[in-house]
């Protein structure tokens, strides 16, 4: 099973455009996440899927592997045509606004498709418990309920689920934008067409809920930082 980790780095971000190039320590957001991802040595290898020269040059320049795409609408779309022609089984898409992973989750999702003796899972990713009431309610933190076997069941930026038997202890959990796919599922979900629910909410792993698709989500209790605007940037800064 060949496993390669590609992180998708879109240079003009709504929230906040030019972040990967903003400068962490002493190198860029982007570049500081390409290498930390190297660093786990769980990856055969590991790619930058670029939309501009400016952060194509920049993982180059810093001796990395980086691979040009056209202008899509979510980055699973991007690492789909980044992914066409290199051969590979899974891939590990890592956000690259978010240079602080540790090793653990990502050796968790490999084991998924490593224990997937059916290739049933098309999709795992992580989720974490949520517990203050103002994250809980940020439309900025995608909340995910599952089934008993841990199969993803819905994505929402409201708030689910709804609490209203005040009696029960309700567990609220924030997806973590880090997925593993099944490469041929990747390729399929690219082809997909947007359907009315991912279009509303803008969550992207909706799509293969909508199509039928099987997506595992592993618990963690490792917060990171994403960086989304400049109040971001300036946290993790500060962990740095």
């Amino acid at each position: 099973m060949k496993i390669i980790a590609v992180i998708p780095a879109r240079y003009e971000a709504s929230r906040f455009p030019g972040k990967l190039m903003q400068i962490l320590g002493e190198k860029t957001v982007i570049t500081t996440t390409y290498q930390n991802v190297v660093e786990t040595g769980l990856f055969d290898e590991v790619f930058v899927a670029a939309d501009s020269e400016i952060i194509f040059n920049e993982i180059q320049n810093h001796g990395g592997k980086a691979v040009m795409t056209g202008q899509h609408e979510t980055g699973s779309d991007r690492i789909a045509e980044a992914v066409q022609n290199i051969d590979c089984d899974i891939v590990i898409n890592v956000q690259g606004d978010e240079p602080f992973l540790k090793l653990e989750p990502l050796k968790q999702l490999i084991q998924v498709f490593k224990e997937d003796d059916n290739q049933e899972i098309s999709l795992a990713s992580l989720k974490i418990q949520l517990t203050e009431k103002e994250e809980i309610e940020n439309p900025n933190n995608v909340k995910v309920i599952t089934d008993n076997n841990g199969f993803a069941l819905y994505f929402s930026r409201s708030v689910i689920p709804y609490h209203r038997e005040i009696s029960f202890d309700v567990k609220y959990f924030k997806h973590i934008g880090v997925y593993a796919f099944r490469k041929h599922a990747l390729l399929q979900f690219s082809k997909l067409e947007m359907k009315p629910l991912e279009i509303s909410e803008k969550i992207e792993c909706i799509r293969y809920l909508e199509y039928g698709m099987k997506i595992k989500l592993i618990e963690t209790n490792f917060v990171g930082v994403g960086i989304d605007t400049p109040e971001d940037l300036e946290k993790a800064r500060k962990l740095l």
